[in-house]
């Protein structure tokens, strides 16, 4: 039940960028206007997961609750932004439901918590999974209400009642766990207690190196299998959305796997190898640029798997590697800087914009940039002999 509360709840997220070629002309967006409706949810993902840490209300409340209110929230902001008139209003609609779906992501990996003791990396991945398959479900919407000839408001009205209903399913059928365990308070004195560890830190720089890639990837994949698909002769938008959606909800396959295969080889060798294949695809795929469609979403599919399966496992690493006591804290600066950063990669494509081959083959061999510093991270830590605490001494 959870994993399919979480799956509709996060469906708001990216509602701006399913919807992007059709919300230009009715709100008169230009330059980066686009890019920054999407930096706005990261935005105010970051400062509600703060507020959130800081306050300690995940201890306060009950975390079912605490789901539900912030479901509904992101709903109702991503309905704002479905009758928004402007762009700022639209902007600020969008920095109110990444702040509400602070509530919804990271509460939800506090309830797994509660539940597993053992095989936690997997619980967590099907949970990361659920997040991603619900991240692409408004480019489904899109396909969908194409089709149907619906507008854009009407699409994204739809990811808004999958957020609702996801709140309800979640609020009213699931609780605590047995194991649940309090979430330290946000303290920078315990972060920084935790990253004086060089574990922690190279493990938190393959981390941002992994989010340097996903949400530019996330955001920008739609727009470009849009272009390669018209320069293959395949001018239909219900066929990039569909694409879309297929490559960024085969990230959930990817979350699975990689929540079983880390316990078995290690987190090391799993994020290594996971980042060595989606920073391959990031480089292959813009040569794709006009190839045959089916080409191209086969090596989409690629990337969109292996793009988000490492994720779960570097926020494990954190728990693993650092002092005890020091997990909350740390992995909520973690998250903070990750998503801050994840804004500077989706504002710097859009700087780019990328309209041709050319285009596109810088836009992600620079994303490539970011998997390659992880490995290189990774395979630092691997090396330490602290890393053996990881995965009962699987590294």
């Amino acid at each position: 039940m959870l994993g399919v509360g979480e799956l509709l709840a996060m469906s708001p997220w990216f509602s701006a960028s399913a919807v992007a070629p059709l919300i230009t002309p009715a709100l008169s967006l230009s330059g980066l206007d686009l890019p920054l409706l999407t930096i706005a949810v990261q935005l105010g993902f970051v400062a509600g997961a703060l507020l959130l840490a800081a306050t300690g209300a995940p201890d306060v409340l009950p975390a079912h609750a605490l789901f539900l209110a912030g479901a509904l929230a992101a709903a109702a902001a991503n309905l704002g932004f479905a009758h928004a008139g402007d762009f700022e209003s639209a902007l600020a609609f969008r920095f109110v439901t990444g702040f509400a779906l602070a509530g919804v992501y990271p509460v939800g990996m506090k309830i797994v918590a509660g539940w597993f003791r053992r095989d936690r990396g997997l619980a967590l991945g099907v949970i990361v999974g659920a997040l991603t398959v619900g991240a692409s479900l408004p480019y489904l919407f899109r396909a969908l209400g194409t089709l149907s000839g619906l507008d854009w408001r009407a699409i994204a009205a739809g990811a808004s009642v999958a957020g609702a209903l996801g709140g309800l399913l979640v609020g009213r059928s699931v609780s605590s766990g047995p194991f649940d365990v309090a979430a330290p308070r946000f303290s920078l004195a315990v972060a920084r207690r935790a990253f004086a560890e060089p574990s922690v830190r190279l493990a938190n720089l393959g981390y941002l190196g992994h989010m340097w890639e996903l949400y530019a990837m996330w955001t920008w994949i739609p727009l470009f299998f849009a272009a390669s698909f018209a320069a293959a002769g395949l001018a239909d938008p219900a066929a990039a959305s569909f694409a879309a959606f297929a490559v960024v909800a085969a990230g959930g396959i990817g979350c699975v796997a990689a929540g079983v295969w880390s316990d078995r080889i290690g987190r090391t060798a799993l994020t290594i190898g996971a980042m060595a294949v989606s920073g391959s695809s990031a480089v292959a795929i813009g040569f794709l640029f006009g190839a045959p469609p089916l080409v191209t979403l086969t090596l989409g599919l690629v990337w969109g798997i292996s793009v988000i399966a490492d994720s779960a496992q570097f926020s494990v690493a954190v728990t693993e590697l650092g002092p005890p006591g020091t997990a909350g804290s740390a992995l909520a600066l973690q998250t903070a800087v990750g998503f801050l950063l994840t804004g500077v990669t989706i504002m710097l494509v859009g700087l780019l914009s990328a309209t041709d081959a050319l285009g596109w083959r810088l836009v992600f061999v620079l994303l490539a940039a970011g998997p390659l510093v992880g490995i290189l991270a990774m395979a630092r830590l691997r090396g330490r002999p602290e890393a053996w605490r990881m995965a009962d001494g699987r590294r």
